[in-house]
């Protein structure tokens, strides 16, 4: 470990599937600084579409860079078969954000196996995940229940975003895709809850051990968010994340752990409202919780405040995170290439040719390999 890495934490964020890239896509437009970003997924348009620096199609020869046509054990075999290319875009990491959303084939298939990954690399490993509007579908649904039992069991903590609650945040006349843009969004708001307490600099900083203090071997998170402004913003935006329909004061109550990020302008941030918001989380906590909190300088919030808690430690893993031996090695049976509707007329990719970046953000170890 160099000295550099000993001041401050490598955070790398991959975005799996079709959600996960969105919320990339995301936080790379609100111009979140100091995290690494990647993209990983089986849909070769989504990639060349995605704005990550760093994009890795999963399962080249399995789907042919068509996607899983929902089916998440596709999206789990694709990841398997790439495991070494995963590790190798992870490393060096001393914490790793998986932002997908639930009940699809990529991000519900994939995330576990690349969760596994970042684990056994003693990463602090930390999910952020949506879970399906019930309009999706039963089938949805179950995927998503099923990949969100496998990532409790593997990540360090996983947040999860339940898209039915967001619809008692939002007008009834949003549109669907303004529904779901608002959902990718709350999966940036989250990573960036967090990285900005280790990364940004404040009035009240966080360590990183603090942060892993938290989150290690948590299970379950929640999130909430409030804004507010005027005389009694503190007090407003501290009301309305304890109100909020994403983390209820009951959530925070039989939390283990609480992650508090307050954030406002340099000229207007002050310690006393920074105290303020402070003893009303204290006083809805757990009086043994463990409560963590800094306080960071944004300057596009303008007058207002902005109170971001991760709830965390409702119920702990029961198994072992460790990637199995067996699973990462197994020989997968021959999979003759899937038949999707949507086809792009993309031709089959294989080798180094899977990672689509640009010439001159090729990793070394890349070009290393595309050399011999």
């Amino acid at each position: 470990m160099d000295d550099g890495s000993l001041s401050e934490a490598r955070i790398k964020v991959i975005g799996v599937g079709g959600g996960g890239g969105n919320s990339i896509n995301r936080m790379i437009e609100a111009g979140i600084e100091g995290v690494d970003f990647i993209s990983a997924n089986t849909d070769m348009q989504a990639l060349r579409d995605s704005l990550a620096p760093t994009r890795l199609q999963l399962g080249a020869k399995l789907t042919r860079g068509r996607g899983t046509g929902s089916n998440p054990e596709i999206g789990k075999r694709a990841a398997l078969e790439d495991t070494e290319k995963i590790l190798e875009l992870l490393e060096g990491a001393d914490m790793v954000f998986i932002t997908a959303g639930l009940g699809g084939g990529t991000g519900t298939g994939a995330a576990p196996i690349i969760a596994n990954l970042a684990a056994e690399m003693n990463a602090l490993t930390v999910a952020v995940v949506t879970r399906p509007f019930n309009f999706e579908g039963k089938k949805r649904l179950a995927h998503a229940e099923e990949g969100l039992r496998e990532l409790k069991e593997r990540a360090d903590t996983v947040i999860t975003i339940p898209n039915e609650r967001l619809l008692g945040t939002v007008e009834r006349g949003t549109s669907l895709a303004e529904a779901f843009r608002i959902a990718d969004d709350v999966l940036r708001q989250a990573v960036q809850g967090i990285s900005d307490l280790i990364l940004v600099p404040g009035v009240i900083n966080v360590d990183f051990q603090d942060v892993k203090t938290v989150m290690c071997d948590m299970g379950i998170a929640l999130m909430g968010t409030g804004m507010g402004s005027g005389e009694n913003r503190a007090t407003e935006a501290v009301q309305k994340v304890i109100a909020s329909p994403l983390l209820e004061e009951s959530s925070i109550r039989g939390a283990k752990g609480v992650l508090v990020n307050v954030s406002g302008s340099r000229e207007s941030l002050s310690l006393h409202e920074v105290n303020e918001a402070l003893s009303i989380i204290h006083e809805a906590a757990h009086p043994e919780a463990h409560i963590i909190f800094g306080a960071v300088f944004d300057e596009k919030l303008g007058d207002k405040i902005k109170i971001t808690v991760i709830a965390t430690g409702f119920e702990r893993p029961q198994e072992l995170k460790a990637v199995s031996a067996a699973a990462r090695n197994k020989v997968l049976p021959v999979i003759e290439p899937i038949r999707l509707d949507r086809e792009y007329g993309i031709p089959e990719s294989d080798g180094i040719n899977t990672y689509l970046h640009d010439a001159h953000d090729i990793p070394a170890f890349v070009r290393k390999k595309a050399a011999r």
